[in-house]
């Protein structure tokens, strides 16, 4: 059997989980991609560093040039969590005719029509499965599996951190706080974890997905982002009472060729299997218009799951190596509805004093600003403190926005607490 040498950049959790499995699977990725897979080196700040994998020491090297002049080395794989010098690492190898592997959903997201036009002129591949929902084969999916649709939209629980915490906040009662630091303590969660409860994680991840689905190229500052630090356990328990749970989800819809990207905390009906995806776990929600209605699941994160999609494409790469594919020339170029435009059913609750009329005079001011009102729930804690909760018909942004600023206004209203989308996947 002939043998290949790849490299290594970065030899962190996900590195030490690609290593693992070249290991300890050897014999079997070796029948499936027809090559005895060998790691001639991996790319380190500092060689003399203990680790906890026995790794031999003359594989270790500081310098990348050793790699990139290495002409025996046909395959790189991508793992250092950086941006600008990953992309350059990503650049100047494909540049030396290598094969590029990656989980870089940041570097993707930004330069990844320069990597594509890179991987194309030098006829080498470039795989970023592992970039999106750790272990799930979402990218592949979209680009193999469902080639014969037409996506109409997506949707899904694309960040493990956000999604722990509010299983913890949902099912446990936990502030945002206490899941918060629960998850840091476990590992979900950075020490700063603003990319994750700030949506931008998700946005990443997001502009790689509508990318594919819909064949035109996404400026990941064009998808409209919340995060999920202001969700209460007043919001998900009444979620809870009108049938939902709350979700942070990353959605992506055609509408008659414009598209509509958002992310943000949203309520789900609490029996639509995407409610039920809980802890760590992602899911990815797609509606084809000739699959209909499918979800990918699994682990998001971890160094054994990521670690599975970043040898997969290896072995896909070793599978396909006389064709390179996975290269995208956008053929469309789709306009991006501004967040104004988007329309959704909305959860709204208010703080108000309770007085007379004060609820007529917000159902007026919602009415003429073309919104639909299809509850009202009111919760009288005090006579000065009353939690007011309204769920909407479809209704645009725009129109929301503005009937919400007319009712800050008004006498008696205090402020408005929440305002959540609702999504039933129609």
């Amino acid at each position: 059997m002939d043998s290949i040498k790849i490299a290594i950049l970065g030899f962190g959790n996900v590195g030490k989980g690609v290593w693992r499995i070249l290991e300890e699977n050897r014999r079997e990725i070796s029948k499936r991609c027809g090559y005895s897979i060998e790691i001639a080196r991996v790319l380190v700040r500092e060689v003399e560093k203990p680790r906890e994998i026995s790794i031999e020491r003359d594989i270790l090297t500081d310098s990348f040039e050793e790699i990139l002049n290495d002409d025996s080395i046909k395959l790189v794989v991508e793992l250092t969590g950086d941006s600008h010098q990953a992309r350059s690492y990503m650049l100047q190898a494909m540049r030396a005719k290598k094969h590029v592997v990656t989980a870089n959903k940041l570097v993707l997201a930004k330069w990844g029509e320069e990597l594509f036009k890179a991987a194309a002129e030098e006829g080498v591949h470039f795989y970023y499965e592992a970039c999106v929902g750790g272990g799930i084969p979402i990218i592949r999916e979209i680009n193999e599996g469902l080639a014969a649709n037409k996506i109409e939209q997506l949707a899904g629980i694309i960040n493990g951190t956000t999604n722990y915490i509010l299983t913890k906040m949902t099912a446990e009662g936990s502030s945002f706080e206490a899941a918060l630091e629960e998850a840091q303590q476990k590992g979900y969660a950075e020490a700063d974890p603003t990319s994750d409860i700030e949506g931008y994680d998700a946005v990443y991840k997001l502009s790689i997905l509508a990318a594919l689905a819909f064949d035109t190229k996404i400026e990941h500052g064009s998808i409209y982002r919340e995060g999920i630090c202001s969700i209460s356990t007043i919001d998900i328990d009444y979620a809870k009472n009108f049938g939902y749970k709350i979700k942070l989800l990353a959605i992506a819809k055609d509408d008659n060729g414009r598209l509509e990207l958002r992310v943000h905390p949203t309520l789900v009906p609490a029996d639509h299997p995407i409610a039920n995806v809980n802890d760590s776990f992602n899911a990815v929600f797609i509606k084809g218009n000739a699959v209909g209605d499918l979800m990918l699941y699994g682990r998001g994160a971890g160094d054994l799951p990521t670690g599975s999609a970043v040898v997969g494409d290896i072995i896909s790469i070793l599978r396909n190596n006389s064709k390179p594919i996975f290269h995208h020339s956008w053929q469309s170029h789709k306009e991006v509805k501004e967040e104004t435009e988007n329309e959704s059913e909305y959860y709204i609750r208010l703080n108000i004093v309770d007085k007379p009329g004060v609820l007529g005079r917000i159902a007026t001011t919602f009415g003429i600003h073309n919104v639909s009102i299809v509850s009202v729930t009111q919760d009288v804690k005090k006579e000065d403190m009353v939690h007011l909760v309204f769920t909407t018909h479809k209704s645009l942004e725009r129109d929301i926005r503005n009937s919400l600023e007319k009712i800050k206004e008004l006498e008696s209203v205090n402020k408005v607490e929440s305002i959540l989308r609702i999504e039933r996947f129609a």
